[in-house]
């Protein structure tokens, strides 16, 4: 897992009161949910003083959006974890990844609807100028749905969760600020529901709409406009905390392209490297996978440059990923059957993060107050779910002594650099 502290901030919370703390959280479908709730939940418990339910201000766009959304309201990162990951507690509070593949039934009947009219128009249009054959099948293509699956059961089902006693499906109700991004389809500006002028649409339609991914789900109409995913103008919209004045902003992103050259000292993921030695030899898929991360990442990338240089008093910490890590790269994005061992894997790798840069993190966190519970951290019996599921490959002693190196290693070389 890579993450990135900023540089030492020039400001720090007044004596006695307590930090002002953010959490902004990218997208990635159901699987980027899976990694932020078993990341969110290792560093709870890594951190002492750390309470995600109680930060001073949240945003997040797609997937992020619903995490965001629930810890506003007070659900904790284990009910989300009970909810999400492993199916438990009551029906009304379930949150299931498979209510992101529902089909888009009443998207594909309007659209096939309007096929008869549509042909006659190309028809008619081809009549009367031959030469635009093209310009004719062009019309044929407002028949196509906008979105493979609809986002209405996940905003149903959100509605139910936040309607619980203690809980608002109204941001203006929310005892700390809440702000879900969306992107405004005519436009391409970014729709930051939950900030002033913004913050009378519900939680929940604030949340399908910046979860509606183009192609995978229609656009969302919302006051007689249409809103797509937030991610198409930003991967993390941290600014909106940043702008706030806040100590300390936490990032997690889920998506990150993979570093298939395998350094030597990755030792663990060498069975990676006989199923894709090259990411080609993985196809469409692979190539259509790595390219949309890179995308997104590099613009991350640039985003936090500029947030380090334009916000240099508040400090900011990314967690997403290890590159070299094969297990979230190679995993279905709308993967479900899985959720258990991704999330398992995303707790423990977050885990080994904060192990391996514990000196430069130690050192962050207690300009705000914050603390490494080092006796947590390294403790090898801690699991994110109950049940043991089989150890894989390669996961003997000899194997966690070699990862363990890895991490003494990672925390030197990182504090030597900052030296």
């Amino acid at each position: 897992m890579a993450g990135v502290p900023a540089a030492p901030a020039s400001r720090q919370p007044a004596a006695g009161a307590p930090p002002r703390i953010g959490l902004a959280l990218a997208g990635g479908g159901p699987l980027g949910a899976i990694y932020e709730i078993g990341a969110l939940c290792a560093l709870e418990e890594a951190v002492q003083g750390l309470e995600l339910d109680a930060l001073d201000g949240y945003v997040g766009v797609s997937a992020g959006g619903i995490i965001a959304a629930a810890l506003a309201n007070g659900i904790t990162v284990r009910q989300l974890c009970s909810s999400f990951i492993e199916g438990e507690g009551p029906r009304s509070e379930l949150i299931r990844p498979t209510l992101f593949i529902r089909p888009a039934w009443g998207e594909y009947l309007r659209r096939l609807a309007a096929l008869p009219g549509l042909a006659a128009q190309a028809g008619l249009g081809y009549l009367f100028d031959r030469h635009s054959l093209l310009a004719a099948l062009e019309r044929l293509g407002s028949a196509l749905p906008t979105g493979l699956f609809s986002n209405a059961p996940l905003e149903a089902q959100l509605r139910r969760v936040l309607a619980a006693p203690g809980r608002s499906n109204d941001f203006r109700r929310l005892p700390r600020r809440l702000v879900v991004v969306a992107t405004d389809l005519d436009t391409g500006a970014a729709a930051p529901f939950g900030l002033p002028g913004w913050d009378h649409v519900p939680i929940s339609e604030a949340v399908a709409a910046s979860a509606a991914l183009p192609g995978l789900f229609p656009p969302r109409a919302i006051g007689g406009r249409w809103y797509v995913d937030g991610a198409l103008k930003k991967t993390l919209h941290a600014r909106v905390l940043l702008d706030m004045g806040l100590d300390l902003v936490l990032c997690l992103n889920p998506l990150v392209p993979f570093d298939a050259s395998l350094p030597g000292r990755h030792r663990v993921l060498g069975s990676a490297q006989q199923r894709i030695p090259k990411l080609v030899h993985g196809g469409l898929p692979l190539v259509l996978s790595q390219t949309f991360r890179t995308l997104i990442h590099s613009r991350l990338e640039l985003g936090l440059q500029g947030y380090r240089h334009s916000h240099p008093d508040t400090d900011i910490v990314l967690f997403e990923p290890d590159h070299h890590d094969p297990e979230l790269f190679l995993a279905n994005l709308f993967g479900y059957s899985q959720r258990r061992a991704l999330a398992e894997h995303a707790y423990q790798r977050t885990r080994a993060d904060l192990r391996s840069r514990r000196t430069l993190l130690s050192a962050l966190l207690a300009r705000h107050g914050l603390a490494l519970d080092h006796a947590v951290l390294d403790d090898p019996t801690r699991r994110l779910l109950r049940r043991r599921r089989r150890a894989l490959p390669g996961q003997g002693q000899a194997a966690r002594t070699l990862a363990r190196l890895d991490e003494v290693l990672d925390d030197l070389e990182r504090t030597l650099a900052a030296a």
